[in-house]
C-alpha cells in the first residue's frame, strides 16, 4: 500500500481527480494520510474532512523565518512518514532537508510543458498568461520527480493540450486541467502505487 500526503494550496481540484480515480479503481494500492495547506481557507482541506482524511495547516507565515518553516515542514512530513508525496499546485517551494529526506518519493504535476513556461515566477493562472502572450499553438501539463531545482525533475509524462481561438488564461486553465493534469497525475500515482515507475540516480526508471 502505497500512503501519500497531498499538498495542495487552493481548490484542491488535482486532489478530488485523485480522490474520484481512487473511488472508480483507476489509482490502486494507495491511502492519502493527509492533506496538507499553507492556506488555511483552501478548499481543498474541506475536500479531505469530507473523506475523514486529516486536514493540516502548514504554513511559512506561522515561523519566525524560511529557516525555521523548513525544519518544521520537513519534521512534521517526516513524522507522518509517506511513501510519496504528492504537490497537487502547491505554491510553497519545498525545503532542501525535505527533498534531500524524500529523495525519489516527492511528484508534482505542473501546468505546462516543461521546460517551457516554468520555473521561478510560473504558478497557476501565470503560466497560461504567459503561454497566451507567447502565441504558442500547444501547451499542456507535466508530472514529474521533484529534485533540487524548481520544475528540474526528472518527467514522468506529459499530455499535450491545443490553444483555441478565443481562449482566456481562465479557459485555457480549466481545459489543461480536464485534458491533462487530471489524467496524468492520478496514472502516476498508480504507476509509482504498482512499481511501474520509480526514480533511480535522478532519472525515471519505467517496469511495465
Amino acid at each position: 500500500m502505497l500512503n501519500i500526503v497531498v499538498c495542495v494550496s487552493g481548490g484542491g481540484t488535482n486532489l478530488q481527480a485523485i480522490l474520484d480515480a481512487m473511488d472508480r479503481g483507476a489509482v490502486t494500492n494507495t491511502r492519502v494520510l493527509a492533506v496538507i495547506s499553507n492556506n488555511a481557507g483552501a478548499r481543498a482541506l474541506e475536500r479531505a474532512r469530507d473523506r475523514g482524511i486529516e486536514a493540516k495547516v502548514i504554513s511559512p507565515r506561522q515561523y519566525a523565518d524560511r529557516e525555521a518553516f523548513n525544519q518544521g515542514f520537513t519534521a512534521e512530513m517526516t513524522a507522518l512518514s509517506p511513501d510519496l508525496i504528492v504537490l497537487a499546485g502547491f505554491l510553497v517551494r519545498i525545503p532542501p532537508q525535505m527533498v534531500a529526506a524524500f529523495s525519489g518519493r516527492i511528484v508534482n504535476v505542473h501546468p505546462s510543458l516543461i521546460p517551457s513556461f516554468c520555473g521561478v515566477g510560473y504558478y497557476g493562472l501565470k503560466v497560461h498568461e504567459k503561454a497566451l502572450e507567447r502565441g504558442v499553438k500547444v501547451t499542456g501539463a507535466t508530472v514529474h520527480f521533484v529534485n533540487e531545482g524548481m520544475d528540474e525533475g526528472p518527467i514522468i509524462a506529459q499530455k499535450a493540450v491545443y490553444i483555441e481561438d478565443g481562449d482566456t488564461p481562465e479557459i485555457l486553465q480549466q481545459r489543461v486541467m480536464e485534458q491533462a493534469e487530471w489524467i496524468l497525475l492520478p496514472q502516476a500515482i498508480d504507476d509509482i502505487a504498482n512499481d511501474r515507475i520509480r526514480m533511480i540516480d535522478n532519472k525515471v526508471s519505467r517496469r511495465m
